[in-house]
Formats: C-alpha cells, structure tokens, sequence
C-alpha cells in the first residue's frame, strides 16, 4: 500500500492517489499529517508537491516537524521506500532524510513547463523501468527548486551515483539553458547513500496519461509498483 502523505496545503496529493490507483491500479490512500504511525500495510511512502503550512518560514522547513514524520524516517531506516516530489523533496531535505537544500529560483520566478530530464541511475525502486542517459518529459511547478550543495559535496554525490535525474535539452544534452531553476550541476533529483529515499522537483503524478502531454511519470512511479511486486 502506498501512504500518501497529506499536510495542510498539500495540493497534489489527491493528483498522487488518482495516478498510482486510477492509472496504475495500486493501492493508494491519503495519510494525515497529524497521525503519529503510518498505516498498517505500508510499503511505500509519497511526499506529495503543494505548499506545506503555506511555505511560511522556509519550504518544508514546519512540514517536517509533523509528527507523521517520526514514522517516516523509522520507516526510510528501516529500508522503505520513500519518494518527495516538489514539496516534498523540500521536506525531505528539510527532515535530514536527504543531502541538500531547494533554495529561491536563479531568476526568482515560478517556474511552471515541461522539463526534460536525464536519467543519471537506473536502479529500483526508482527508475528500474528506465535507460541509462534515456531523456523523459515531465512538468515542474516551483518558485524554490534550485537544488544547493557545496561543490564539493556534489562531486560525493556523483561519484556514490546519487544523482538520479539532470535537466536536459530534449536531445540529452545538460546545458545551462536547459536548467530552469539554476540547480547546481542541473540536479533535478537526488536519492540518499542507501538509495531507498529520493526527492526531485518535477511532478510524476502529472505525466501518466498522454492527455497531459507525456506519460514518462510512469517511469518512475510504474518503477515503484514493480519494486514493491518484487517484494511479495
């Protein structure tokens, strides 16, 4: 079962439950921020985008102090699979569950549009489904995406492969012009040493019906559900 986590301002939480259950047929379910244990049955915990207790503060920064949140670090030590999306990448980095920080957008703007990313890891349970260098397409929606580490801890965390997705141009190619928020390194997603946890700023849950435009959010949350299939 999937917890998707649910804090005041949260707004695409229910956009979650609709895309691993509505789309991919798993079973998914809302969990208050309040409650001090996750379900019974948990095997997997989202973070959903939105802004948590109004982003007032710093983005994630009161979220994480939650007391669902005690259960979801016993949960990621544990070995569980956690996945932050936007708001929720905030959150974990906020909560120590992953290296770094999202910081104001380079030009200060919020940002809405698709974005291409490339597939640094393929590894479960987050991009199992995908190709090494394999470019997807899946919008992002934030004011304060700009992934910050030291120089020199970028460079640990390339060389311990996690850095899981870069932005890109549509042929691959990692350009400043094709980083939208001034990330350093073009990071748009990054996984903890264990690589159960991992935060990135685009939105999956918006790019699983060719409706919207792409359906390559299944990669990664269609990733997730194999992952778990797996554990049975």
């Amino acid at each position: 079962m999937f917890a998707v986590l649910q804090f005041p301002g949260s707004n695409d939480d229910r956009d979650m439950v609709f895309a691993m259950k509505s789309v991919l047929g798993a079973d998914a379910r809302l969990v208050w921020h309040k409650d001090a244990e996750l379900p019974a049955g948990t095997q997997c915990v989202l973070l959903p985008g939105g802004f948590s207790y109004g982003d007032y503060l710093r983005c994630g920064a009161m979220a994480r102090f939650s007391p669902i949140m005690a259960a979801v670090t016993r949960f990621a030590a544990a070995g569980g699979p956690v996945l932050g999306t936007c708001n929720g990448f905030q959150v974990l980095c906020e909560a120590g569950l992953l290296p770094g920080a999202l910081l104001r957008n380079r030009d200060l703007a919020f940002v809405c549009a698709p974005a291409h990313l490339r597939v640094e890891r393929v590894a479960a349970p987050f991009t199992s489904r995908a190709t090494p260098g394999q470019v997807l397409r899946i919008p992002i929606k934030h004011g304060e995406g700009r992934y910050h580490v030291t120089p020199e801890k970028l460079a640990r965390l390339e060389a311990a492969n996690q850095v899981v997705l870069r932005y890109c141009t549509p042929a691959g190619d990692v350009t400043d012009a094709a980083n939208p928020n001034g990330s350093i390194g073009n990071v748009a997603a990054v996984c903890n040493a264990a690589g159960n946890v991992m935060g990135l700023m685009p939105h999956p849950e918006h790019a699983v019906e060719a409706l919207t435009g792409s359906t390559h959010g299944r990669v990664i949350l269609g990733s997730l559900l194999d992952f778990l299939g797996s554990r049975r």
